[in-house]
């Protein structure tokens, strides 16, 4: 189906694979355009419930591939609006959780691209690098938006201004991700959380992520208001009357997502 990347899922789990690994998973026009489709993909397919994203090899991504856009004549801000930020508005959009399973390296837009998941795990020696700087860039596809969020706007100029590279376990101490665990561990605890997801309630998660992304730049007001409409379209979904079925029965609830 795609020629850049692999798209797989299994018992409620879907993975995309960036599949590059010779040039680091680098990201020239063909990738993004095939990322934006697995993504489209991974929306609407009922059978999946959380999707992975991850790099085949020794790294996540590398960010733009340098080469195969050398000598070319191009708008950046065009091929921001035509694969970028499509790519970081379907991960934003999509109604289920994205799990960054950080395999390696995420440099540049490739940093960005783990900073757009919901739930981001790295090996603790794994860089995060901003380094958009060091060819006299700025950072693009959401890094701009994610980084002072979440980790206050004096360590995000420094990252962003210095190119630095940040390691998965100092990220995990700053709040950056959510977990940074040994080559050992790494696996099990992506499989945790992936295996959590694909059996809770999808569309609450869904709605809570939603929330979320609404809360950065809505009032108090606004997000009571908003919290009473998803409440309203949560109350209505089947998992919901499955969960107080087995609250009032003292059993383990299952979830269909739906």
């Amino acid at each position: 189906m795609f020629t850049f990347l692999k798209y797989e899922k299994q018992d409620g789990i879907g993975t995309i694979t960036l599949n590059r690994p010779e040039v680091y998973n680098a990201l020239n026009d063909e990738i993004t355009y095939e990322l934006q489709d697995a993504l489209k993909l991974a929306s609407k397919d009922d059978e999946v419930r959380v999707l992975i994203l991850t790099g085949e090899g020794k790294a996540f991504c590398s960010g733009q591939d340098l080469k195969s856009s050398a000598g070319k004549t191009r708008s950046f801000k065009d091929s921001l609006y035509k694969r970028y930020n499509p790519i970081i508005k379907l991960m934003r959009d999509m109604p289920k959780p994205i799990i960054g399973k950080i395999n390696g390296v995420a440099a540049g837009a490739g940093c960005s691209l783990a900073l757009a998941c919901d739930v981001i795990v790295a090996k603790e020696d794994t860089p995060f690098i901003e380094v958009f700087v060091n060819i006299g860039l700025v950072p693009d596809s959401g890094s701009s938006y994610f980084l002072p969020r979440s980790i206050g706007s004096v360590r995000a100029f420094e990252l962003a201004s210095m190119g630095s590279r940040l390691s998965g376990k100092k990220a995990a101490e700053w709040g950056l991700i959510n977990a940074a665990v040994t080559e050992k561990e790494f696996e099990n605890t992506v499989n945790h959380y992936a295996g959590y997801y694909a059996q809770a309630p999808t569309k609450a998660i869904g709605l809570i992520k939603k929330m979320l992304n609404k809360s950065g730049h809505s009032t108090l007001n606004e997000m009571l208001e908003y919290e009473a409409l998803s409440q309203e379209i949560a109350g209505n979904t089947t998992d919901y009357k499955e969960g107080v079925s087995a609250f009032l029965e003292k059993r383990k609830a299952e979830f269909k997502g739906k």
